[in-house]
């Protein structure tokens, strides 16, 4: 019988990924007021949104090994705690130099990272294959409603106390989110190892989950593209108010959000991760396209691109990390988690301040049109015909025996 403990066990992890993806990725609300207090270039500010994401990529690996060590619950508390505090001295302190502020964001990218390795290998554990698709589209549901919180506060707590003081939010949320982890979130039953049973080989031997982390991140960029200069183009270009416009963007972020539960759903019906996700794919090319071809003509179709890319770009998300888990196993899931998270992150961390170069010397057209080539590419990458047989099918013709 199923545990019904394990909706509530999802609950606290998406409350958890909710609230550091508010911190983490709720840097690029702050883009505008920074650019006005402290007179940054747009390929500066780039860095600050990237910082963050740097401090996930550091320590993602290593928060994966602790966690096929010792558990999920402490890791995603302890981490939490740590963002939490983090970023609540960078909201207290008297405005600090550029350095200091890209360091302390660094720190508290670190203690996200626990959240990212730890809350989806509960997922893994705690929900059979059949529910494993919506699950993990519930969770991954976090990063955009995370999102959706601070374009609702920080532009206008920006624009009200100050860029960093805005940061103080989301810094309460990681340290409350960090309690109801270790009041809520039970890690999963484990199945210990026979005495001198041998320890799982490693999935990487074998090309297929390589292939699915580098599908997954190339499919980062159309996702980074939207998220990083959506409000600064609609202030800058389309001549929105920064609240106005960060209403905007998270409405976006939950409709986001929906397209994630979604595809989750869709992968459970169709008995396959990676088909969705090359068609997701497809469609992320598309979109980014419209968005192109609206800067160049009409202000209305790109704004229409970046509400439907903010759905389409995200969507696929949920996909991949599903996948990474059912073939890495339990005992690698952990890590191999650490490791998609790892290279989303790269391309996640190089992404702002180098599209931000490009726009600066180009035009937004052109920047998303050459973002585009990622998707291409990620249709090619995914790994769909090398796919592992769904779990229920295998299962199904084990029960129905070699004579049926």
């Amino acid at each position: 019988m199923r545990s019904r403990r394990r909706w509530a066990v999802l609950a606290a992890g998406v409350a958890a990924q909710t609230a550091a993806s508010a911190m983490v990725y709720g840097v690029p609300f702050l883009v505008p007021s920074l650019r006005d207090e402290r007179g940054l270039s747009l390929a500066a500010v780039g860095i600050v949104v990237a910082a963050p994401t740097l401090g996930l990529l550091m320590a993602l690996i290593a928060w994966g090994a602790v966690v096929d060590r010792v558990g999920e619950r402490l890791p995603m508390a302890v981490g939490l705690g740590a963002c939490g505090a983090v970023t609540g001295v960078l909201a207290l302190l008297a405005p600090p130099s550029l350095t200091t502020t890209v360091a302390l964001l660094v720190f508290a990218g670190v203690g996200a990272a626990s959240v990212n390795a730890a809350s989806g290998r509960l997922i893994m554990g705690w929900f059979d294959v059949d529910e494993r698709g919506l699950a993990m589209g519930i969770r991954q549901t976090a990063q955009p409603l995370g999102v959706a919180f601070a374009g609702l506060v920080l532009p206008t707590l920006a624009a009200r106390e100050g860029p960093l003081p805005a940061l103080g939010w989301p810094a309460l949320a990681c340290l409350v989110c960090a309690v109801v982890v270790v009041l809520v979130a039970a890690d999963p039953p484990r199945v210990p190892r026979a005495p001198g049973e041998a320890p799982p080989a490693s999935p990487y031997r074998s090309p297929v989950l390589p292939r699915v982390h580098a599908a997954s991140a190339l499919l980062v960029l159309p996702q980074f593209a939207v998220s990083a200069f959506s409000l600064e183009y609609l202030v800058r270009e389309q001549g929105w108010s920064p609240g106005v416009a960060g209403v905007f963007v998270a409405g976006a972020q939950i409709a986001g959000a929906g397209g994630r539960i979604a595809s989750g759903w869709w992968s459970d019906r169709v008995g396959s991760r990676l088909r969705p996700m090359r068609q997701l794919a497809v469609a992320s090319a598309a979109v980014l396209l419209v968005f192109a071809l609206g800067d160049l003509t009409l202000g209305l179709i790109a704004v229409a691109g970046i509400a439907a890319g903010s759905v389409i770009t995200v969507a696929d998300n949920g996909l991949a990390f599903t996948a990474t888990a059912e073939i890495a196993g339990s005992s690698w899931s952990g890590r191999a988690l650490g490791v998609q998270n790892t290279t989303q992150n790269i391309v996640a961390t190089i992404a702002p301040p180098a599209l931000g170069a490009l726009i600066g010397v180009s035009s937004y057209a052109v920047g998303f049109a050459v973002v585009a080539l990622a998707p291409l590419a990620a249709i090619g990458v995914t790994p769909v015909a090398s796919e592992p047989e769904p779990e229920r099918v295998t299962a199904a013709r084990a029960a129905a025996g070699p004579g049926d």
